[in-house]
């Protein structure tokens, strides 16, 4: 499936990293204390000095145990590093408090906190963080110990002026934060964007690759399979009727023409639709079906029909990748395959469900993916191998060449197997609608069958 690209309005969440956050905090210390000891030895301010650096001094501490208790490379969540933050915002309003409140220039370091945020976490997080920092603001403003003066008499601003520099650093939260907040968004937009091209660039190459031994293999195997054809077609000729092995050359000579159809499909995935060769839906079910009825599977195909049947073009790549999810289905299956189709106004859906064991664990969250397989039982003997986990990956390509989207999982209790939707929207397929009731059959029909 396609990964969506869009962002809600509350913003994805990458987290921070804790030792990030713990280097920013060792700098704030740095600054804290350079001011500190500027403002009251160089200066000659008087500060309160030992409540300003019993409170630079509890950061340091903090810093101190979440690098003993934690990991460097450890990430923080919105929840975690939220709260370190909303520590850091609380810290800064009790210097400010006993260093003027909102006459101390410094009083602008409140930025901080939230643009930090808002590089990082989610967008609700950064709100919080914002109310805080101008809640804070906003309580330094009305109750403060005085500004540091050098004479001892701290100059008396206006209460209109200190209200205005309260709205001004309420705007400036809001602005950065929103401004951080979107270009880091974007940035993470485009590295989604980006990673998501790569990953079908790369799935586009090794099909490419694997196009090319499709055709290599098919050309190699033409000659051998043309031998055994003629073998068993001999053998079938020497034979009577009531030969016990007549059945199984019988199998065989159907199964070597069927390895003959498969070797031309793979010739012909390249090419485009012929012209006129369009079908209705449910018969291009079948066809895509009728060469896996001969393996003692139940395979039911449901079409709910109203009245008008989807009329599909005959595109190889979609013939091969529903044929291989219904193998896979036939191969893992206890006894029945279902294959139901709906379509609406916008989309067309196709659900192929088995009643087997379902995907192991291991490899659901992996399926579709190159060389990965779970296939080790179904039509194979013990002593066979598995696959090369290639099949679900050519198939999950192919139909996604086709805009088609995959819904991969297992069906939900009380049933058992495995259950894939895939679904296009109608005009990736150009679909079109026509009235199509084959006699004797109304529509919102089932067709099933076992060998």
């Amino acid at each position: 499936m396609n990964p969506a690209l869009s962002t809600p309005l509350h913003g994805r969440s990458l987290g921070l990293r804790l030792d990030t956050l713990i280097r920013l905090r060792w700098l704030a210390i740095v600054g804290q204390l350079a001011a500190l000891v500027v403002v009251n030895l160089v200066l000659g301010y008087a500060l309160p000095i030992v409540p300003c650096v019993v409170l630079v001094a509890l950061s340091a501490l903090v810093n101190v145990a979440l690098r003993l208790k934690y990991p460097v490379a450890r990430r923080l969540g919105n929840g975690p590093a939220g709260t370190l933050l909303a520590y850091d915002v609380l810290q800064l309003t009790a210097l400010i408090y006993l260093t003027g409140g909102l006459k101390n220039p410094f009083v602008f370091l409140y930025l901080a906190p939230v643009m930090i945020s808002a590089t990082g976490l989610s967008w609700r997080t950064t709100v919080l963080l914002g109310v805080l920092a101008a809640m804070c603001a906003g309580l330094v403003g009305l109750w403060a110990q005085p500004l540091p003066w050098s004479d001892g008499v701290p100059p008396v601003l206006p209460d209109l002026y200190l209200a205005g520099v309260w709205v001004s650093l309420v705007v400036a939260i809001g602005f950065i934060g929103m401004y951080s907040w979107r270009v880091t968004e974007e940035a993470r937009e485009l590295g989604d964007a980006l990673a998501a091209a790569e990953l079908v660039l790369a799935r586009e190459q090794h099909l490419s690759a694997l196009d090319g031994l499709a055709a290599a293999a098919a050309h190699e195997l033409g000659t051998p399979l043309s031998t055994i054809a003629l073998v068993v077609k001999e053998m079938q000729r020497s034979m009577d009727a009531a030969d016990p092995h007549a059945e199984d050359v019988a199998l065989l000579r159907d199964q070597v023409n069927r390895c003959r159809d498969i070797l031309q499909t793979l010739t012909s995935l390249q090419s485009g639709d012929a012209p006129f060769d369009r079908m209705p839906l449910r018969l291009l079910l079948e066809e895509v079906v009728a060469p896996h009825r001969n393996f003692g599977i139940s395979i039911a195909i449901h079409v709910k029909e109203s009245g008008n049947t989807p009329v599909i073009a005959r595109n190889p790549g979609l013939l091969y990748g529903l044929g291989n999810l219904v193998e896979n289905a036939v191969d893992f299956a206890l006894s029945e395959v279902e294959i139901s189709a709906e379509w609406t106004p916008n989309a067309l859906v196709v659900v192929v469900q088995d009643d087997g064991p379902g995907f192991s664990p291991e490899v659901s969250g992996r399926i579709g993916q190159p060389y990965v397989t779970s296939r080790s039982r179904g039509r194979q003997a013990p002593d066979e191998e598995s696959g090369l986990g290639l099949g679900f990956f050519i198939a999950k390509t192919l139909l996604e060449r086709t805009g088609a989207s995959l819904a991969i999982e297992n069906r939900p209790p009380p049933y058992s197997g495995a259950r894939i939707k895939i679904t296009w929207p109608r005009a990736a397929l150009a679909i079109e609608m026509a009235n199509h009731t084959e006699p004797g059959q109304a529509p919102g029909h089932s067709i099933s069958g076992k060998a």
